[in-house]
């Protein structure tokens, strides 16, 4: 009976002593209803720190209410984020765009260099445009390839060169470091070769927009395949020649119209076509503003798209540098499509380039030793 008592006696003093660590641990905030590894697997997320002592295959899941364990649950570990969202990181806002394309500065290495314009605009990204095949883009007619994100922007510009505009152009592109595509005459482009040659100096894409912006659709191009042919290569060649150098094969048809059976023709030479998303409509405007309230109030209503605006138009040319400042501030960000690979023009109108200007074969001389003031200011 005597050992019974002092057994009774033990047992009670180490339930009240364990009683006591237990108190004790609860007072000043140490343990858990859950280890670490037991939360790891539970449906309860553990703290971020200790997420990082956890098995890396551990998944995290929701967590539970508070109320219905004894502690405040555990802060929940935030949900994944894409890292455009978040940092606005150029050249990164594309579906999918992640941590894992970042450095840790938080700026992507997307190839794209730094804009060193103060306030510059500066591009978000670079696309690549095979063109095998003939793809044609624009949704105002072809509704296949949406490779835009929202709030993304392609600027596009036909009918030049043009004195005094197009540079105009280019400058204001320039001083936000932005790139566009330009849709050449080739025509345009046999008169002001020089001007061609500083849209490529400064890095745009150049395209062709036939040789003297006839409609292809209509007679005699409509009923005379040949004819049309020509009027397309010929812009091709002559832009080619201007440039002095490789060019895009991007094309877009005059007024916009698009026989299939040249549609049909430029796939099988793998030239890409483009209609627009957007259109300016700014050939029939005559003052900066209009141009400015049509693309941004068409924008801001699509969200996003391929802008067609006419480096050949005064009013377009003075619109854009309040243009760029107003996408920038309603966060647009450009894109700029450059092609796979070059077009390949063909030496039957490459030589007919050429007899069109035979004549100038004998002016070799240059201007300066030719013409000469004598007298007058």
């Amino acid at each position: 009976m005597r050992v019974l008592v002092i057994v009774v006696a033990a047992l009670a003093t180490l339930g009240l002593a364990a009683f006591g660590v237990v108190a004790a641990q609860k007072v000043s905030g140490q343990g858990s209803p859950l280890s670490i590894a037991q939360r790891t697997n539970s449906t309860a997320p553990a703290a971020a720190d200790e997420v990082a002592a956890a098995p890396a295959a551990a998944p995290l899941q929701a967590p539970i209410a508070a109320s219905s364990i004894a502690e405040p649950a555990p802060a929940a570990v935030p949900a994944p984020i894409h890292l455009a969202a978040a940092q606005n990181v150029p050249g990164q806002n594309t579906p999918g765009a992640s941590l894992a394309n970042a450095t840790p500065s938080g700026k992507a290495d997307n190839g794209i260099p730094a804009c060193d314009k103060p306030g510059g605009m500066g591009l978000s990204r670079i696309v690549q445009i095979d063109t095998t095949g003939g793809p044609a883009f624009g949704f105002e007619h072809f509704k296949q390839y949406d490779f835009l994100s929202d709030h993304e922007v392609v600027l596009t510009f036909d009918d030049g060169p043009w004195p005094q505009n197009t540079p105009a152009v280019i400058k204001a592109l320039t001083d936000q470091c932005l790139k566009a595509t330009f849709f050449e005459i080739g025509e345009h482009a046999t008169w002001h070769p020089e001007l061609s040659k500083i849209v490529a100096a400064a890095g745009m894409t150049i395209g062709s927009h036939t040789w003297s912006h006839k409609d292809l659709a209509r007679n005699p191009y409509a009923s005379d395949i040949e004819q049309a042919k020509q009027e397309i290569e010929l812009g091709v060649s002559a832009v080619h020649r201007a440039v002095g150098g490789p060019i895009a094969p991007f094309f877009r048809f005059p007024d916009l119209q698009q026989p299939p059976v040249l549609l049909a023709y430029l796939a099988s030479r793998n030239i890409a076509t483009f209609s627009t998303d957007i259109d300016s409509f700014d050939f029939k405007m005559h003052r900066p503003e209009q141009v400015i309230e049509s693309v941004m109030s068409k924008l801001k209503k699509r969200g996003k798209g391929i802008v067609l605006m006419h480096d050949f138009k005064p009013a377009t040319a003075a619109a854009l540098p309040e243009l760029l400042r107003q996408l920038k501030a309603n966060g647009f960000k450009i894109v700029h499509m450059v092609p796979k690979a070059p077009v390949t023009t063909l030496a039957k109108y490459d030589d007919m380039l050429r007899q069109e200007d035979k004549m100038d074969a004998t002016n070799t001389r240059p201007e300066s030793s030719v013409v000469k003031t004598i007298s007058g200011n």
